[in-house]
């Protein structure tokens, strides 16, 4: 029993310090490691030495960062492997099409976890990077999965507070449900300037092969140029060849 515990106490405190990187902290030094794990000083250094003999932390000089090991390790998630690569071809071909930026992305409680995303030459630095978080209630591909998910799926999402991130951004759970009620009949989901000022998003759901809603998909960009009569039909089919694809697939 005692060697099982001391396993599981050395797993919380790795998870610990994985759980301290995130897309604005991806290199940190001991110090900021420490703060940001909320370990004793002695506890970080000694374990992180360890993770970094495991790969799955590097370190090139003064900062730990996330190691090679863990990417390798990602590529086998089902929802990488399998829903990424059913569904790639035809963000590339989205991508094409429409000249901005778009992602997949898939429900994670109050969250969507973007699992994939192509730019290409325009920045957006306002986007989450792959593996990042977005808020479900004011993104696009947030409401595009609920609109088909069930109520208790969308009462999960919608529980707490919904913060402000524009003067946009719908913040009553009823505005939010009654804007989820009507994109069934539109075939997609529309985000004007919700999450950033100046620009809008439009996204589509991706079905499983029992009809479930399994993701979304979404183009992005300045408003001018993410107009939902215009980037609504070519996400949508998108959307559904994706779909057919993934259902194929399992």
């Amino acid at each position: 029993m005692h060697g099982s515990t001391e396993v599981a106490g050395g797993l919380d405190r790795a998870a610990a310090i994985l759980d301290a990187f995130d897309a604005t902290h991806r290199e940190l030094t001991l110090a900021s490691l420490v703060h940001r794990c909320g370990l004793p000083r002695s506890t970080t250094h000694r374990t992180a030495d360890r993770m970094l003999r495991l790969g799955w932390l590097d370190k090139p000089g003064e900062r730990y960062r996330i190691g090679q090991r863990l990417f390798e390790l990602s590529g086998l998630v089902p929802i990488r492997h399998e829903l990424r690569e059913a569904v790639l071809p035809f963000l590339h071909d989205l991508h094409a099409a429409v000249k901005v930026a778009v992602q997949l992305g898939v429900l994670h409680g109050t969250e969507v976890l973007v699992v994939e995303k192509i730019t290409g030459h325009r920045p957006m630095p306002m986007l989450s990077q792959v593996g990042g978080t977005i808020p479900a209630y004011c993104s696009a591909l947030g409401r595009a999965i609920m609109a088909w998910s069930p109520p208790e799926a969308v009462e999960a999402a919608l529980a707490g507070h919904l913060p402000a991130r524009t003067p946009r951004t719908l913040t009553d759970p009823d505005a939010v449900r009654r804007e989820l009620a009507a994109i069934p009949d539109r075939g997609w989901a529309v985000e004007r300037e919700e999450g950033n000022i100046g620009v809008s998003c439009v996204a589509a759901p991706i079905f499983g092969p029992l009809g479930e809603v399994v993701a979304a998909l979404s183009v992005t960009g300045p408003s001018a140029a993410v107009r939902s009569e215009r980037a609504g039909p070519p996400v949508q089919l998108a959307a559904a060849a994706a779909s057919r694809a993934y259902s194929a697939r399992r």
